[in-house]
């Protein structure tokens, strides 16, 4: 599959070619893809909140009132979770969600993934992308040219460097990934993705 390149001012720089037999363009895949995204955000979850029970919550065990006698309803505990700062009932505690996938399954979402982005044309190979400097308004008229239509852009290139870095980090809809580690929920979260030709061919080392 050949890849138009464009250099960081929009015009032609030439063609960049993937094996064709690298990509997936049938069905093949989908579940994987499922699965890792699920992974990935499941992953995430630092699984922390926590609230208390009758036995954590702070106070005495002493009976509130006596049973009977004072018109009151029955109450038997200061602990109880009908009270203002009593117990939580049924409240999340701390738990683990990581899931694990195999690895074969990692690599068949991570062609799928890469597969139908380029097949359906949400790629863009820029030449090079080196900034002289960090300006953030600079870097956005990088991309307004290389991306013009897109909403959300994820950069992948073959290294991140200090000044791509710090030069995206004030764009709410722009991530930037090395493309040693670009995962697939990445990939597909974006709506267009800006690769340069190094990362392309780092990529397809990862297809192989």
């Amino acid at each position: 599959m050949k890849l138009s390149v464009v250099n960081i001012s929009g015009a032609a720089a030439g063609e960049v070619e993937i094996a064709d037999q690298l990509l997936i363009k049938n069905g093949k895949g989908t579940q994987a893809v499922h699965d890792a995204v699920l992974a990935y955000r499941s992953n995430q979850r630092l699984g922390t909140a926590k609230t208390k029970q009758m036995g954590e919550v702070a106070g005495s065990g002493k009976k509130p009132w006596r049973q009977k006698g004072t018109g009151r309803a029955r109450a038997g505990s200061f602990q109880s979770p009908l009270w203002r700062g009593g117990a939580v009932v049924f409240g999340p505690q701390p738990r683990d969600f990581s899931l694990k996938i195999t690895k074969k399954t990692k690599a068949l979402a991570f062609r799928k993934a890469v597969s139908e982005r380029l097949l359906a044309g949400d790629v863009v190979v820029v030449d090079e992308l080196k900034l002289a400097n960090h300006k953030t308004k600079e870097f956005a008229g990088v991309l307004a040219r290389l991306a013009p239509q897109a909403k959300s852009t994820l950069v992948v290139t073959d290294k991140v460097d200090e000044n791509l870095k710090r030069a995206s980090r004030n764009l709410p809809s722009v991530a930037v990934a090395a493309a040693a580690s670009v995962n697939v929920y990445e990939l597909l979260r974006f709506d267009k993705i800006v690769a340069t030709r190094a990362a392309v061919a780092a990529i397809e080392a990862r297809l192989q």
